[in-house]
């Protein structure tokens, strides 16, 4: 593609799945997921209505934060495949209509990733300024340059020997932080996203990129409990020059679609971030919606707030249409949603739920692996089931403090994101038919129940349930154009919103709890004629005035 190119926004009216790939499809019995596996699963996701992926890292990586330390951007992780792999997935996704976005994650690279084995090996070295190195405090120089800590736990400084200095890791000492203040390195950024799009890639999410400037004076952050330093690097002090100069050097010369993790963006600040006059990301991936049921690293439950819920996702439904949303309730950094939404008794009931009233909303909407069939939490997380380095760091912790030890098993129980990052249970089979070898990580045992075969002998399964959504969805306007206004904004029970669109309008209605809800519905709408579009129980039920079943939903069309 050329400079001239106009972005078409194909992304406002997809439908994206999230891959895990060391999780998802295992196709040489080695235990770990890989792109042929992905490319055997193409015509499953075709099926499903998805017409894009977004594929979590697959370069080169000695794995130390499973794939999002990077050692070559411009390469395969051995234990995925080749690059001639990758191309047969890209081209076989292109032909069944699906785009593909990659993760793009450049705050940090890998310690291994030959821009920072030059930069560490002497203070003189072309490469020194890609990283952020700073001299110690202290008589000996041996204490950190400031208290910001890793979000992974401890000091984000790690003291280099070679050189007697620190680097900045903001996550594993294994991850470097980039030096986004010297121009050669946001031009090498520029350089590896049009490698990728030369190479047929549709767009990238990119991770952590509200981190990527840094105060450089680094002065010590307020004192928090759980991480600090944020306030000196979270949409730090050039962020929105650095962002506007990749989209004029790399992502607007092509038909993309950028999507951030975006940590401080809030509603109050997205304007500035994703309107398209801005020139900067297309949309993020916030984070308002989840602190109702995280805290602290996401590994503290909290109690789910339907009040605050609802008024999070109507602040930024309120956003214009320049504005675009990013509609998600699972990936890889949360555990899955059910429990977190709902009791497992009624887990049915709760992902149909979910899955109607996130899906009439205006945004992308993203299903996580496994999403689409109501995979679960493990219901007894051992510590020597981790793998996520969260987890393990924080789990080491404890084991220094016996008494914290049943606190933080119990928190990670719940909340780890281990969770979502078990492999994907295709079958009742051997290792739920992921891999015919040892899976890198357990299998969650109640996969001979919940599992893609089983949903596919059910035609009234949540997998049915998505697939019906997601082919609804496409080219509808009243979800991708319409107005959006809450109804009862106060109740604590029921959430109800109307969409409309040249007057033609839906209504959801959905109770978030385990115990019955009497709904009435608002004056403006009742007796109205109306059709059901979906429903997550059997049977009829009246549009003015009803007591709504536990988790009970339902999206009506009225007149």
């Amino acid at each position: 593609m050329t400079d001239n190119t106009v972005k078409t926004r194909w992304y406002k009216d997809a439908v994206i799945y999230q891959i895990y790939p060391r999780s998802f499809c295992d196709s040489n019995g080695d235990g770990v997921g890989d792109i042929p596996g992905i490319i055997s699963k193409l015509d499953y996701l075709k099926d499903l209505g998805v017409t894009c992926v977004w594929l979590s890292p697959c370069y080169k990586s000695p794995n130390a934060d499973n794939g999002y330390d990077i050692s070559d951007y411009r390469d395969i992780m051995d234990e995925f495949g080749t690059l001639e792999d990758w191309q047969r997935m890209i081209d076989g996704m292109h032909q069944r209509g699906i785009r593909l976005v990659m993760d793009l994650v450049v705050n940090h690279t890998s310690d291994e990733h030959e821009w920072f084995k030059q930069s560490r090996s002497s203070k003189d070295n072309p490469y020194r300024d890609y990283y952020i190195w700073r001299k110690g405090r202290g008589k000996d120089g041996k204490k950190p340059p400031n208290n910001w800590t890793s979000r992974f736990t401890g000091s984000a400084w790690e003291y280099d020997e070679t050189t007697g200095e620190f680097y900045l890791h903001l996550f594993h000492k294994k991850q470097p932080d980039l030096n986004w203040d010297n121009p050669k390195v946001r031009q090498e950024v520029a350089d590896i996203c049009n490698y990728w799009f030369d190479k047929g890639v549709d767009g990238f999410r990119c991770d952590v990129i509200t981190y990527i400037s840094k105060d450089q004076r680094f002065p010590n952050g307020k004192f928090n409990p759980a991480v600090c330093g944020d306030e000196h690097f979270v949409i730090g002090p050039n962020y929105h020059r650095y962002i506007h100069e990749l989209n004029q050097n790399s992502w607007s010369r092509y038909d993309t679609m950028i999507v951030g993790e975006a940590q401080g963006i809030t509603v109050k600040n997205a304007f500035d971030a994703v309107d398209e006059s801005k020139e900067e990301l297309d949309c993020v991936f916030t984070f308002e919606h989840q602190t109702q049921v995280d805290s602290f690293l996401t590994t503290v439950p909290k109690k789910f707030n339907l009040v605050k819920w609802k008024e999070i996702f109507s602040n930024w439904q309120a956003l214009p249409q320049t504005c675009w949303n990013s509609l998600y309730i699972e990936n890889h950094d949360y555990p899955r949603s059910l429990p977190r939404y709902g009791k497992l008794e009624y887990r049915k009931q709760v992902a149909k739920m979910l899955a109607i009233t996130i899906n009439f909303l205006r945004g992308t909407p993203y299903i996580y692996q496994g999403q689409e069939i109501g995979m679960t939490n493990f219901e007894d997380l051992k510590p020597e089931q981790y793998k996520d380095v969260v987890s393990i760091q924080i789990y080491d912790i404890a084991k220094k403090f016996a008494p914290l030890k049943p606190i933080v098993r119990w928190a990670l129980n719940k909340k780890a994101r281990d969770h979502a990052r078990a492999p994907m249970q295709w079958s009742a089979g051997p290792n739920a038919g992921f891999t015919t070898g040892t899976p890198w990580m357990d299998v969650n045992p109640n996969y001979t129940e919940i599992n893609v075969e089983e949903e596919l002998a059910d035609k009234d399964s949540i997998w049915y349930f998505y697939q019906a959504i997601n082919h609804f969805r496409h080219g509808n306007e009243i979800i991708g154009k319409g107005s959006y206004r809450c109804y009862l904004p106060k109740d604590k029970r029921v959430w109800c919103y109307e969409r409309n669109y040249n007057g033609k309008r839906y209504v959801v209605v959905a109770n978030y709890f385990d115990k019955p809800a009497r709904f009435r519905m608002p004056k403006e709408l009742a007796h109205r004629s109306s059709k059901v579009l979906f429903h997550n129980y059997e049977g009829e039920i009246p549009l003015a005035d009803c007591k709504l079943r536990p988790y009970e939903a339902v999206a009506f069309e009225i007149e």
